[in-house]
């Protein structure tokens, strides 16, 4: 049977793809040094499949249709918008997917019990998924099948119901035969503010991060379900709110308390780092 060994956990900042280049700057030392430690993770487990839950930024999922929850079919995905490329200096890549596993996770003439999906068979990707893969596997060369969940256009799936995507993530992976061995990779932010005042000035809410990491350090997973708030999440940024997308790793590793457990400060917000390795 196929096997969840890592699941994970990082920024997808795209101011970051032009500002770590070498020589690499002091502030972000930090967060080049977590991007390579679960990148050798991955190489080290031989991950041959990756499942990426991320947050599309209003590009393939507009206000007209904001689907919670959205599990891509495709073989094949581009990645990176124009504007991507033209104001962050991203790269235009070419991506591989996972059809099958893809249709697993969705489900095939039903919608799995525990969750309703929405699909998508043709879908461009932008840095909230690009970012991730193009530090953790600059070869892009693992088939993929991403997720998108709604953390942007209220209304707003709740903090459980991404707990019940990890869940359904472990037990469709647990249940797949197949030899695949797996890696979850989840992005977000910490605190983090776009716009106004407290952008880009580090963490707009320090207390709030100190929680954040404590929750998954600890493995508290109902803590932080019920600590991912709408009003103190929002509270605490504009954008933080896909913070709650890590709570699908936690949930997806059975609650465990994570390996690595870090918000990494840098010259922007604090960054999200964590990461759970299957301890067989």
């Amino acid at each position: 049977m196929a096997k969840l060994v890592l699941a994970a956990a990082t920024p997808h900042n795209p101011l970051l793809w032009r500002a770590m280049r070498d020589p690499m700057p002091d502030d972000l030392a930090g967060v080049a040094g977590n991007f390579a430690r679960i990148r050798d993770a991955i190489r080290d487990l031989g991950v041959d499949v990756l499942v990426v839950v991320g947050t599309d930024h209003i590009r393939q999922f507009f206000f007209d249709h904001a689907p919670a929850f959205v599990v891509g079919k495709a073989a094949h995905y581009h990645g990176t918008y124009e504007n991507e490329v033209r104001t962050f200096g991203m790269e235009y890549v070419e991506l591989t997917g996972h059809p099958d596993l893809a249709e697993r996770i969705a489900g095939r003439e039903l919608l799995p019990e525990a969750i309703d999906f929405a699909v998508s068979h043709e879908w461009r990707l932008d840095h909230g998924f690009v970012i991730p893969l193009q530090y953790l596997r600059p070869e892009l060369d693992l088939p993929i099948v991403p997720i998108h969940t709604n953390a942007t256009l209220p209304p707003l799936p709740s903090p459980r119901r991404f707990a019940v995507l990890g869940e359904h993530l472990r037990e469709t992976i647990a249940g797949w035969e197949s030899d695949a061995r797996v890696a979850l990779i989840t992005s977000g932010h910490m605190a983090t503010d776009v716009g106004g005042p407290r952008q880009f000035a580090g963490s707009p809410d320090p207390a709030f991060d100190a929680e954040a990491v404590a929750w998954m350090r600890d493995g508290d997973l109902e803590g932080a379900i019920a600590g991912c708030r709408f009003d103190r999440v929002m509270a605490a940024g504009n954008v933080t709110y896909q913070y709650v997308n890590v709570i699908t790793a936690l949930a997806a590793m059975g609650g465990r308390p994570a390996d690595l457990a870090e918000a990494t400060e840098s010259r922007f917000a604090s960054s999200p780092f964590f990461m759970w390795r299957d301890p067989a």
